[in-house]
């Protein structure tokens, strides 16, 4: 396949395009559920084609195919040519890319144990018997686990000299137990909702979750809660657990710095942003504690890979710095709108899509607090722990989480559990009332493998490094 996607840059060379790109993807998924002692779903599928991406008289083409012979790929090449064309009669502009550091080179993502070489017995064993630890109460009427391992191999070219294999392996697994007593119904997840917690690691990654460990803390929490009271509305100050600090960040910082969704070029999905270009290095995002990084550098984050699908290297870049507003998530041709270079964000979830600016490891950096000290230095509050339900308007300001559980705290101590516990804010004024970050002690890099974006939707993986933080004057338990 290297000296096939080889052959065709020199094909596309010699057909004069502005600039074309090539990128061969090869992807394994395994998926495993369980439920109430059965297995759901036991599935492994292998999937692999290229795309191909064009600009010829100023305009983009694209096309993809599975079939992976030379005549095949020659046969795309001039299909995307001829996109390019077409598109070329009723464009705007000429597309512009800024200029990037070419490069041939590999990444691997580090790991210790391949998941795919771990046996069903073990993983499936492992997901039952934490299912049947939850299940040892009788009010607990759903008890479920997941995992999922991925591992996608790319070959990149491009008409610029740049050559790039990756290889990047995933895993991620969760367990959530579901309480029922008459009409009320609670849950809770660990290591997070949605689908547990991921990383670019291997198999090792969910041994070190300790599931079985956390089955029954989950279980007994998912029956209190049964008969906890609602959390009344108030005006309050709030700590936020890790977990729901991690989609606080995707929701309000990750989406609304994506250039293109700022330019207007991907608005479809999930709208535009507040965070518009005239505010950049002059809006006050929040206070001097908030910073906010771009990272796909880090080893280990579901975000992390070596290049990105322009043959980017990765980076790590500021988003907010000490509260200023102060960068974007870029690619080639919207970096170029604001005299930049790209910093490396270009994704596509599979051969056969355009990549797209998504986020890669969006970080809220760590602050100086224990959080054992931040919960004692509160006098009156509530903490809120794990995500169950989001609601943010079209430009990322007017928001509303609900969480799994929270707790009052008074006297600086944890006190009684509250269900159904939701807070809301407005983007800036919120983080504006960050007082206090927990230390690297608490940071974690949680994964999210379900990010959205895009027609047609493209599911990409991200991640969020954070530790929990604490707000003031935030309003919550607003339930109408």
């Amino acid at each position: 396949m290297k000296e096939k996607v080889k052959e065709i840059i020199d094909y596309l060379k010699k057909k004069r395009v502005d600039y074309a790109d090539i990128r061969h993807q090869r992807s394994n998924i395994e998926d495993i559920k369980v439920k109430n002692g059965n297995v759901e779903n036991l599935s492994r599928n292998e999937d692999q084609g290229f795309g191909i991406r064009v600009i010829k008289n100023g305009a983009w083409g694209f096309a993809a195919s599975s079939v992976l012979n030379l005549d095949e790929m020659k046969r795309v090449a001039d299909k995307a040519i001829q996109i390019a064309e077409a598109s070329a009669i009723t464009k705007r502009k000429d597309v512009k890319l800024t200029p990037t550091e070419i490069y041939q080179d590999s990444y691997r993502s580090d790991y210790s144990i391949d998941p795919f070489e771990v046996s069903f017995d073990k993983k499936i064993s492992l997901l039952l018997n934490a299912c049947r630890i939850m299940m040892k109460n009788p009010k607990i009427k759903v008890a479920e686990g997941t995992m999922q391992f991925f591992k996608t191999d790319k070959i990149f070219g491009s008409t610029e000299g740049a050559f790039i294999e990756q290889s990047v392996l995933e895993s991620g697994a969760g367990i959530v137990a579901t309480a029922v007593d008459g009409s009320e119904a609670q849950k809770r997840s660990y290591p997070n909702s949605h689908g547990g917690d991921y990383a670019s690691k291997g198999f090792e990654f969910v041994e070190e979750m300790k599931l079985l460990e956390n089955a029954e803390r989950v279980r007994e929490e998912a029956v209190q809660l049964l008969s906890a009271p609602p959390l009344p509305e108030m005006e309050t100050t709030i700590i936020i657990a890790g977990n729901q600090m991690a989609l606080q960040v995707h929701e309000s910082c990750g989406h609304p710095t994506e250039l293109d969704r700022v330019l207007g070029t991907e608005i479809s999905l999930a709208g535009g942003s507040f965070m518009t270009p005239d505010k950049l290095n002059k809006l006050k995002y929040g206070s001097e504690k908030v910073t906010i990084v771009a990272d796909a550098s880090i080893p280990g984050g579901l975000g992390s890979f070596g290049y990105d699908d322009e043959g980017v290297k990765a980076q790590r870049v500021y988003l907010v710095k000490e509260g200023l507003f102060v960068g974007y998530q870029t690619s080639r041709e919207t970096a170029a709108v604001l005299n930049q270079q790209s910093n490396g964000t270009m994704r596509a979830q599979g051969w056969n899509r355009i990549p797209l600016i998504r986020m890669t490891n969006i970080n809220l950096e760590p602050g100086q607090w224990n959080l054992e000290d931040l919960i004692a230095d509160t006098k009156e509050g509530v903490f809120f722990d794990t995500n169950k339900v989001w609601s943010i308007d079209d430009k990322r300001l007017n928001f509303q989480f609900g969480v799994e559980v929270a707790w009052e705290i008074k006297g600086g101590k944890l006190g009684k559990m509250f269900k159904n516990a939701t807070y809301t804010g407005i983007t800036p004024a919120f983080w504006n009332s960050c007082d206090a970050v927990c230390n690297r002690n608490h940071w974690h890099i949680w994964g999210v493998p379900n990010c959205g974006k895009g027609e047609p939707m493209q599911t990409i993986h991200v991640a969020h490094g954070t530790s929990p933080a604490r707000f003031r004057n935030v309003k919550v338990g607003v339930s109408k």
